[in-house]
């Protein structure tokens, strides 16, 4: 089994494990436009899509079969829901389908909206075509107020308590390695970390002989020393116990998906408060970013109550597309 403990390492490293994923397509957020779990496909009263017969329910039973939906009479054809079906995980697949086809009509009303504006097209670093429009569109229509000095401060006097620098640990360890499923050799380790723990009350000179002796962390050769940790250096299943506790010896073993941890926080150093000219910046742009959120669902919800959509409901705005 390869080695690791998620633990960032004895001489500044970061611990856990990397991961790669193929990234989705770069959409607006969709999850204020309908509320959560309103899974509503329509069935097909206003006629059919040109070339296609209506059939009595637009979402079948069939896994194979996907509904009808229509955007200002452009078809949404289930080749691009099944491709767009991997993005939008979700509990059922009738869940999934219904975010996956809102997608693609919020995708739709873009890219229609972009050749009724004859939009002069300018690709960025980075970006595709689709891409490129959009982003057009949305900085021509889309328009933001700035959040200015006296709203941040506000905001900032009414959330002190979130601006404090991290707080560091001087951290040893003990790792009694396993793999996450094997619960017989988790229930060993555990039962292994329990008998560190009590040798350790009775001989509490004696973690660095025992982290030499036991542990599967490189930092056993530094008597199990971590050195200084903060917040992002643990995988986060260790990292949300550690933080929380005082300085001494850990009562009890700690699991990762590692295995278990046998823990001494020699040093726990608290996080300050931070002056508001450390934060300002990062303040603004939160409070930006949801101004822009916000702003942005509106203007889809035009988009939505504009337009001619079949097979399935969005909530849209009754007032026409600002010009």
């Amino acid at each position: 089994m390869a080695s690791g403990c998620g633990c960032g390492g004895g001489n500044g490293g970061s611990g856990g494990c990397g991961s790669s994923a193929k990234a989705a397509p770069v959409t607006p957020p969709l999850s204020d436009i309908e509320p959560a779990g309103a899974v509503q496909f329509e069935p097909a009263q206003a006629g059919p899509v040109a070339g296609e017969e209506a059939p009595a329910q637009l979402i079948a039973s069939s896994e194979q079969e996907w509904p009808i939906i229509s955007v200002n009479g452009v078809s949404i054809t289930p080749q691009a829901m099944a491709q767009e079906l991997q993005y939008h995980p979700a509990e059922s697949r009738e869940d999934a389908v219904y975010q996956a086809a809102r997608a693609l009509v919020i995708r739709e009303l873009l890219q229609q909206r972009i050749a009724e504006l004859g939009l002069a097209l300018q690709v960025g670093a980075g970006e595709n075509e689709e891409e490129a429009a959009t982003r057009l569109l949305l900085e021509r229509e889309v328009q933001v107020p700035q959040c200015d000095e006296a709203t941040c401060l506000r905001y900032y006097e009414s959330n002190r308590a979130r601006f404090h620098s991290a707080p560091l640990l001087a951290v040893r360890h003990i790792l009694l390695e396993c793999a996450p499923d094997d619960a017989e050799a988790r229930d060993q380790a555990h039962g292994q970390a329990e008998t560190l723990l009590q040798r350790l009350d009775e001989f509490p000179g004696s973690f660095a002989e025992l982290a030499l002796n036991h542990s599967a962390c490189p930092s056993k050769a530094q008597g199990g020393s971590l050195g200084q940790i903060s917040k992002g250096q643990t995988v986060p299943e260790l990292e949300r116990q550690l933080f929380a506790l005082p300085a001494g010896l850990v009562g009890k073993p700690l699991e990762s998906r590692y295995g278990w941890h046998v823990i001494s926080i020699d040093q726990r150093v608290e996080g300050q408060p931070l002056p508001y000219e450390a934060v300002a910046t990062a303040i603004r742009t939160q409070l930006q970013q949801g101004v822009w959120q916000k702003a942005l669902v509106q203007y889809l919800q035009t988009l939505i109550g504009a337009a001619d959509i079949r097979g399935i409901h969005l909530q849209g705005a009754d007032s026409p597309l600002v010009q």
